[in-house]
C-alpha cells in the first residue's frame, strides 16, 4: 500500500499561485510515475500534471495544455514528495486537486489515491 497526503490548497486571487505538496509513504516501486489531477462537481478526474521516476526523471513532464508554462510537477526523492507550483491561477483551475501514484507501466487505473485538496482561485 502507498499513503499520499496533500497538502497546500487553499483560496488564492486570479494571478496569484500556491504550491501543492504530496507526501507519500509505505510502498516503495523501483519506477514510479506520480501525477496531480483535479475535479470539479459533475465532472470526470482528469491529469494535470505528471511524472516518473526511478533513480532519475524517466522522460519528460506531462502537463494538460491549460496548465503549460504556469503549473511545474517535481519531486524531491529525498522527501519521497512530489509538488505541483501553480503559477498565474485562473478562476478555470477552481478544482479539488488529487495526488496520485502508480507503478510505471500499471496505469492510472492501479494507482494510489490521496484524500484531496480544494484548491478554489477567485476573479
Amino acid at each position: 500500500q502507498v499513503q499520499l497526503v496533500e497538502s497546500g490548497g487553499g483560496l488564492v486571487q486570479a494571478g496569484g499561485s500556491l504550491r501543492l505538496s504530496c507526501a507519500a509513504s509505505g510502498r516503495s516501486f523501483s519506477s514510479i510515475t506520480m501525477g496531480w489531477f483535479r475535479q470539479t462537481p459533475g465532472k470526470e478526474r482528469d491529469v494535470v500534471a505528471s511524472l516518473t521516476t526511478g533513480t532519475q526523471t524517466i522522460g519528460t513532464p506531462y502537463y494538460r495544455d491549460s496548465v503549460k508554462g504556469r503549473f511545474t510537477i517535481s519531486r524531491d526523492n529525498a522527501k519521497n514528495t512530489v509538488y505541483l507550483q501553480m503559477n498565474s491561477l485562473k478562476p478555470e483551475d477552481t478544482a479539488i486537486y488529487y495526488c496520485a501514484a502508480a507503478r510505471f507501466g500499471a496505469g492510472w487505473q492501479n494507482a494510489y489515491w490521496g484524500q484531496g485538496t480544494q484548491v478554489t482561485v477567485s476573479s
